[in-house]
């Protein structure tokens, strides 16, 4: 029997998949190439019967659902790459206060306005930090459809079980695009249902509550940063998340995430067709980074090539992880250019496959 399928653009699937993981708050300002989502919030929050609300600002916005945390309802907002900018300092305030959102960034070029073509140049502004501050995001990076709806219902339970925001990084060619998907308008998902005994709805009958980040007493941003940096750590063990291809015989490895990864794929695929003995690994979490498969796998194999849509944002990350087991080469385009398997192949064939 077919399996009935729904057509949809990476931008409605993650909308899909909040909705899905009842999100109870949206707030977002329009900017391409992430548009679709926020219409789509507005049309199925309103069926949902949930709040939708497009703000004056990116600003607001991301100030909007640290308010819509507070009151304990999963909240979420959207944008690109210079929105995501502007909301720096309220993705700071939510990570300081505990607070769980998920942030979608559909990356586009830049730096600057740039252009609305499919960038991954916002790495470091996801992994690193962003705004002020010793923290940390979860960032997951889907490269398909399905995977953008799957990873979107998961980052709303891992944003309310470790009470820390989570980064949804896509690019502008996954929010675009479209692709088949299982018919999921009617699914069934079980929610997980943290307790929010932390939540600020009001005092009637209990103590009051207090949530802030402006911590002045002797030592006591010290010991709240400790905290965090102790919650962090558990992240780091406990989600880390990748796709691994061909690496057990493998002598030389791409590694690439979202978008790219796809062409990676395709490559390794043709080559492995011509019994050249190549490998992917893709990172699913940037952060936490999938640190240790990459530095196993560099210990056993000649050479490791990095693409990115980027001047070389995760190859940091990843030439830290290798620690100089194995050569690390790198192919990247920016600006909104997009890697071809040509010139991934030219790369390969640089390293004497």
């Amino acid at each position: 029997m077919m399996r009935e399928k729904i057509l949809m653009c990476g931008n409605e699937a993650i909308g899909e998949g909040a909705i899905q993981a009842n999100c109870q708050f949206y707030a977002g300002y329009p900017i391409t190439p992430q548009n679709e989502l926020t219409a789509y919030m507005a049309r199925r929050m309103y069926e949902e019967g949930r709040v939708f609300i497009q703000s004056e600002s990116e600003i607001s916005a991301i100030n909007m659902v640290f308010g819509a945390s507070l009151a304990g309802a999963r909240a979420m907002t959207s944008s690109s790459s210079p929105g995501i900018s502007l909301k720096q300092e309220g993705i700071s305030y939510l990570v300081g206060c505990e607070l769980p959102a998920v942030i979608v960034n559909i990356m586009r070029g830049g730096p600057g306005l740039g252009n609305i073509a499919p960038s991954q140049a916002d790495y470091f502004q996801a992994v690193k930090g962003g705004g002020h501050g010793d923290y940390k995001t979860i960032v997951l990076a889907p490269s398909s459809v399905e995977e953008a709806f799957n990873l979107t219902r998961l980052s709303f339970d891992l944003a309310d079980h470790y009470r820390n925001p989570v980064i949804i990084l896509g690019d502008g060619l996954l929010g675009q695009m479209m692709e088949p998907l299982p018919q999921i308008l009617n699914s069934k998902l079980k929610i997980q249902n943290y307790p929010k005994d932390w939540a600020l709805t009001g005092c009637l009958g209990r103590k009051p509550r207090i949530i802030r980040s402006l911590l002045l007493g002797e030592g006591e941003l010290e010991r709240h940063n400790q905290k965090l940096q102790e919650k962090f750590k558990s992240i780091s063990e406990k989600e880390v998340r990748f796709e691994r291809l061909y690496l057990e015989d493998a002598e030389f490895v791409l590694i690439a995430y979202g978008t790219v990864s796809r062409i990676c794929k395709a490559v390794v695929n043709n080559l492995r067709g011509k019994n050249k003995k190549i490998g992917l690994i893709r990172p699913i979490t940037l952060w936490p980074f999938p640190e240790k498969i990459i530095r196993e796998t560099a210990e056993k194999i000649e050479g490791i090539l990095v693409v990115e849509m980027s001047a070389g944002q995760m190859l940091e990350d990843v030439k830290l992880a290798v620690e100089g087991k194995c050569p690390v080469y790198f192919c990247g385009r920016m600006g909104g250019g997009i890697p071809t398997e040509e010139e991934i192949y030219e790369k390969l064939s640089q390293m004497l496959i």
